[in-house]
């Protein structure tokens, strides 16, 4: 485990302040879920929840359908890394970081796709030089808990209806997943 060299005293209702460098470094926000572990060695460790994260495997299951009905790679996340990866390799996408740029569009609640109009290229995953074709926020009990996008082609591809219906759709039924 990394030392920070930050001391903080438990208040008298139990409750410890995350100093603001860490809230910010690992992207912890106001009303964030944490999860708290103990270890053997009498350690105390939180860890943000990732409500997503636990239907990872068929997360993963239905991106690996979507690439294969649309022939484009298909990438789920949560608020913040990459928890899915379809039609690319996983070593390359996993657990990486999503970008602010992604980050913002979900907080909006925001769907993208790349089109004429669109004349910015939307970038999600941080060091990953790939783009989005069209991205749509997971959406679970009325509060944003991920994303899931296509990623462009080797050839540019725009958006065309059928990708954005695939995603619109996906992600609603992801959302729905998360609630039952």
């Amino acid at each position: 485990m990394k030392a920070t060299g930050i001391v903080r005293r438990i208040d008298d209702l139990g409750r410890v302040v995350i100093p603001k460098e860490i809230r910010r470094t690992m992207r912890i926000r106001e009303g964030d879920p944490l999860e708290i572990y103990t270890d053997n060695d009498g350690e105390v460790i939180f860890k943000k929840y990732s409500p997503i994260g636990e239907l990872s495997g068929f997360a993963t299951q239905y991106a690996e359908v979507l690439y294969k009905v649309s022939g484009f790679p298909v990438v789920v996340c949560d608020r913040d890394h990459v928890i899915a990866v379809a039609g690319l390799p996983k070593k390359e996408l996993l657990e990486r970081r999503a970008t602010a740029a992604l980050e913002e569009l979900m907080e909006h609640r925001k769907n993208y796709a790349y089109t004429d109009e669109e004349k910015q290229k939307l970038q999600p995953v941080e060091g990953v030089d790939r783009f989005c074709l069209v991205c749509s926020p997971i959406i679970s009990a009325g509060d944003v808990c991920g994303s899931i996008m296509i990623l462009m082609g080797d050839t540019g591809t725009m958006a065309g209806e059928t990708e954005i219906k695939l995603i619109a759709t996906a992600s609603q039924f992801l959302g729905r997943q998360m609630e039952e």
